[in-house]
């Protein structure tokens, strides 16, 4: 038989283009035909030039987001190919618990989204960025401080009142905090909410968990991008207080007319500005805060490679400064400053065709530098001083200062600028090695991976503080005219010296995982995964803190129509018994890709997705609070025993402690999910989950043991129940309406509620309003309720209350006419302490949203993106200061005359009665100061502009993008004393921060 020759080698070349002709480096060029001819990359241009065996070779040209084409030489030497982006869910890959899965196959309960869309914004933390963002997270950030401005988020509220309740964050597979990642490093985004999501991490799982991978190498020429963003930010929202004049004026009204705490030449001398130094009249909030601060993002990523090895190095710098007042005359500088570093640097190797190994590096450095005392502790006096004490600074230098009883009470602004500094760091190094084998030579699909990571974590801080002189308020000029003041504390110049640090933390964390994928007959989809896991983090305490276990999935779906999934974790941690410490978490899910029937392909042009999914299962939480060990009894020692006939003699001992729990365990999560995920016309994607969620074995003491058992410490157990339920959806749109405009709309909303089903607590009080288990939520408003305002229809001519209207010991003084009504909850006919109880409503909002929009056009793109919160309250106020004008009242907002009075006896009034002397009866927390904190945010709104491709080129830039945008810039909400987002009941707490931000974007 004659040997078959073999053709003439052909050198072909070509570029490849997207569909709007913009050129594709690094995409894959292979010879299918033939596997021992090796392909090639397209270059920075989008150019490949590739030998190949004959005009019968087939080439493929593969790329990620693209569909592949395969394409035959035949007698072409030369090649333009246009490849068309892969917008299919069936291909697209999701990062789902320990892995990825295609999309089309997933059923549990888990949003992505693009790193991108969480990539805005002034602030330092990622997780400001979420509330709205990510449908099935609830966020708030209760600050906006430099350093101490992290949101709270949960995944579907809370679920527990004794343990841990933040989900798990999961960066690269390994344990971290979110916060301190540059958006920059991230590539993909996922939040696991259901049991089928979560229950493989076992006791881990029970909050839920945020799966974060950062960036990796691609195939090709090196890709650089740059980005650097400025903004200017002031307060979205100060305290405004009323001025010292109109403050010693309501003072005076409210007081005895035959003795008037203030003179009327002194309210004129100081409403006229005759002495500032004698009169004063300081806003006390102005003196300690700027107008403005500053703050600056930069970060550079490199990213390419060749199909032997690939890497993706990122660099980042953020900077940001405070609006706490400095004294530029001082030496030392007391600003906010804070300076943080990131790197990370991923790499990719192929050992061999099969093998791959991953390097990730990563780590960041933090430098915070602040006043000596804290911004609350400044803000906090800035409330409690009245306009008219004193003058923030005399003109002869020196700082005025009041001493009452022995007890030192503080200038604001000294606080703020003359009493030194401090400044901490904190570090941390991430590393993280995994080894990757292709197992196809024993069957196609099979992959081993082994992974080993560790960190390390330090804190250390510097004081430098001060002592400076302080003097007496003025109390007149002398013949020269200077203040007499006398000097009440001579100080110290220098500045001392504390530093410190503590232990830090070290963590490690192995993984050794077996995965399988394969389509048989090409209905058949079968996807399996088996892992064994360890980790152990260690900061200092007795021992360190470890888990161990394994954890499975096998997921199976037909023809692309019909899904089924079991998932399973077994692990434990060291905090139980032995016997106790391992348990095992299964879940599972069924799903219908309605979509893909055969039956709706006339509908295809319409309803291009429709997916029905429902889940069920078990996770856990080993975090439960209390101490640690909480399974073994502990003894204390005492400071002794006393004996003798007169007790004379005194001898060391021990005491029984906390008795220990012998069957403690874990908290126990049972969740189920039911959903659908629609889309339409291409353009239109609805997605809707309701899901419920059964909590027990809730650590908690004991409320109902009697005192007779002689019990020092009552002991605890896994007694407390939880419910909690709701729904999220999320709604997007998006559409290319012509070459030039495209639009799109994306929106989520989340509601939960959870309510305590099970508390140890006295069987009398069950079913009433002082029971934890009546239907109400964690953390609900504690109080009285209030009726309404007494009037005088409510007295009796001698000042008493008319029969039938129950008297109320609730505060001192005689009530009157517009004092707050108070019910009678337990029907005693008297109003006490023990008609307090739950009221409704609690601080952390039930309901979450957002929405925003995004138009192209051309090279213009223009962003808007709204954020709101619903069901939330707070009581406001407390203590006799709170109440405009009453005993030791400090400054007085300018809503004080929305305020009952008899010439104004209305019942929709802001302020009850005012009083000079301490009225307790109207400052109690109460329904009438339990306030709506709901509200809408505009979180950006943004507009940038891409310089055109043609005159880029000449310098070799693929694109530069030029943007402003404003963060916070405004809000709606009933309340208007103080940005209702904040943690405080009485606005005296670093604001949030409203920003212009200007920036620039390039890639070449």
């Amino acid at each position: 038989m004659e040997e078959k020759k073999p053709g003439k080698a052909i050198e072909i070349s070509g570029t490849v283009y997207d569909k709007n002709r913009e050129i594709l480096p690094g995409v894959n060029i292979s010879v299918i035909t033939d596997p021992s001819v090796a392909g090639t990359i397209t270059d920075a241009d989008g150019h490949f030039y590739l030998k190949v065996p004959d005009k019968n070779t087939v080439i493929e040209i593969s790329y990620i987001g693209f569909k592949s084409q395969q394409i035959k030489i035949g007698d072409k030497i030369n090649f333009d190919i246009v490849l068309e982006e892969d917008v299919t869910e069936l291909g697209e890959v999701v990062v789902t618990g320990y892995g990825s899965q295609k999309k089309a196959s997933v059923i549990g309960a888990i949003e992505t989204i693009q790193p991108t869309k969480l990539q805005y914004g002034s602030t330092r933390s990622f997780s400001n960025n979420l509330a709205g963002q990510v449908a099935g997270v609830i966020a708030v950030q209760r600050t906006g401080e430099p350093g101490s401005d992290n949101s709270q988020f949960w995944i579907r509220g809370l679920s527990s009142f004794a343990g841990n309740t933040n989900p798990l964050v999961l960066v690269d597979g390994v344990e971290r905090d979110l916060n301190n990642l540059d958006p920059a490093e991230i590539e993909s985004f996922s939040v696991l909410k259901d049991a089928s999501a979560s229950a493989m991490y076992g006791v881990r799982g029970a909050n839920g968990v945020v799966v974060i991978t950062t960036k990796r190498g691609q195939v090709g020429a090196p890709s650089v991008n740059f980005r650097i963003e400025h903004a200017i930010s002031t307060p979205t929202k100060l305290p405004d207080y009323i001025g010292a004049a109109d403050w010693m004026a309501l003072r005076n009204e409210l007081s005895d007319p035959s003795s008037l705490p203030y003179t009327q030449e002194q309210i004129d001398r100081t409403r006229n500005g005759y002495d500032p130094e004698l009169y004063p009249d300081v806003n006390w909030i102005d003196a300690v805060t700027k107008d403005h601060a500053y703050s600056t993002r930069a970060n550079l990523t490199v990213n390419g490679g060749s199909t032997f090895l690939r890497y993706a190095l990122v660099a980042s710098y953020y900077n940001e400064k405070g609006i706490i007042e400095t004294d530029p005359s001082l030496a030392y500088d007391t600003d906010i400053k804070l300076n943080r570093y990131n790197v990370r640097a991923n790499v990719d190797v192929d050992i061999t065709k099969s093998t791959t190994l991953r390097i990730n590096i990563g780590g960041y450095m933090q430098e915070h530098r602040g006043p000596y005392y804290s911004t609350n502790d400044i803000l906090f006096n800035a409330f409690s001083r009245r306009p008219w004490e004193y003058a923030v600074r005399y003109s002869n230098g020196a700082i005025p200062h009041i001493e009452s009883s022995g007890t030192s009470i503080n200038n604001p602004w000294a606080m703020a600028t003359q009493y030194g500094y401090k400044t901490n760091t904190q570090s941390q190094i991430q590393s993280l090695a995994t080894l990757e084998q292709d197992l196809k030579m024993l069957t196609p699909g099979l992959k081993a991976k082994l992974s080993f990571s560790f960190d390390s974590y330090n804190y250390s801080w510097r004081d430098r503080n001060a002592d400076p002189a302080r003097y007496t308020p003025a109390t007149g000029r002398d013949e020269d005219g200077n203040l007499i003041i006398n000097q009440s504390h001579y100080g110290s110049e220098s500045l001392g010296l504390g530093s410190g640090g503590n232990y830090g933390t070290k963590q490690t964390y192995m993984e050794a995982t077996m995965t399988y994928h394969r389509l048989f007959g090409d209905v058949h989809d079968l996807d399996g995964l088996f892992l064994y896991n360890q980790q152990s983090y260690d900061n200092g305490s007795v021992q360190p803190f470890r888990k161990q276990g394994i954890a499975g999935r096998l997921s199976y779906m037909y023809d692309s129509r019909y899904i089924g999934e079991f998932n399973f974790g077994y692990n434990g941690s060291e905090n139980f018994a032995k016997g106790q410490r391992f348990g095992f978490f299964p879940s599972v899910a069924l799903g219908w890709l309605v979509s893909e029937e055969p039956f709706m392909e006339s509908t295809k042009n319409i309803i291009h997705k429709l997916k029905l999914k429902a889940s069920y299962g078990k996770s856990g939480n080993d975090n439960i609070g209390g101490r640690r060990f909480a399974y073994i009894t502990t003894v204390n020692s005492t400071n002794g025993y006393v004996f003798g006939e007169n007790k004379n003699y005194t001898t060391s001992g021990y005491t029984e402690g906390e008795i220990g729990t012998n069957d403690l365990t874990w908290e126990v999560s049972w969740k189920s999910n039911v959903g659908f995920e629609l889309g339409l016309w291409d353009a239109l994607n609805l997605n809707v989950d309701v899901f419920h969620e059964w909590r027990s074995n809730i650590f908690m003491q004991r409320q109902t043991i009697p005192n007779l058992t002689g019990f020092i410490s009552l002991p605890y157990g896994n007694l407390g129940k939880m419910e909690n339920q709701g729904v999220d959806l999320s709604l997007g749109f998006q559409k290319q309406l012509n070459k030039d405009w495209s639009v799109t709309f994306n929106s989520t909303f989340t509601y939960a509620k959870n309510k305590v089903t099970e508390y140890d607590e006295p069987a009398s009080l069950a079913g009433t309003y002082r029971s934890k288990t009546g239907g109400g939520s964690i953390n609900t408003l504690w109080g009285l309720i209030a009726d309404r305002l007494f009037t005088e229809n409510d007295f009796n001519p001698d000042g008493s209350l008319k029969d039938g209207i129950p008297n109320q010991l609730v505060g001192s003084g005689n009530l009157r006419p517009g004092d707050i009504k108070y019910v009678d909850r337990n029907e005693d006919g008297v109003v006490t302490t023990e008609d307090e109880g739950y009221i409704g409503g609690t601080v952390d909002p039930r309901i979450v949203y957002g929405f925003g929009a995004s138009v192209i056009y051309r090279n213009w793109d223009f962003n808007v993106f709204f954020q709101g919160m619903g069901d939330t309250h707070r009581i406001i106020g407390g203590g006799n200061a709170w109440l405009p004008g009453t005993g030791n009242s400090a400054n007085i907002f300018t809503n004080y005359q929305d305020r009952w009075t008899e010439e104004n006896p209305s019942q929709d009034v802001f302020y009850p009665r005012l009083d000079a002397s301490p009225n307790e009866n109207n400052y109690r927390a109460s329904t009438w100061w339990k306030k709506d904190m709901s509200f809408l945010r505009c979180k950006t709104i943004e507009l940038g502009y891409n310089l055109p491709k043609t005159a880029l080129s000449k310098i070799r830039l693929k694109s530069l993008r030029v943007y402003v945008n404003c963060n916070n810039p405004f809000y709606f909400s009933k309340f208007k004393l103080w940005d209702p987002e904040l943690n405080t009941s009485n606005g005296t707490i670093y604001p949030q921060m409203a920003s212009v931000q200007m920036g620039l974007e390039l890639n070449f």
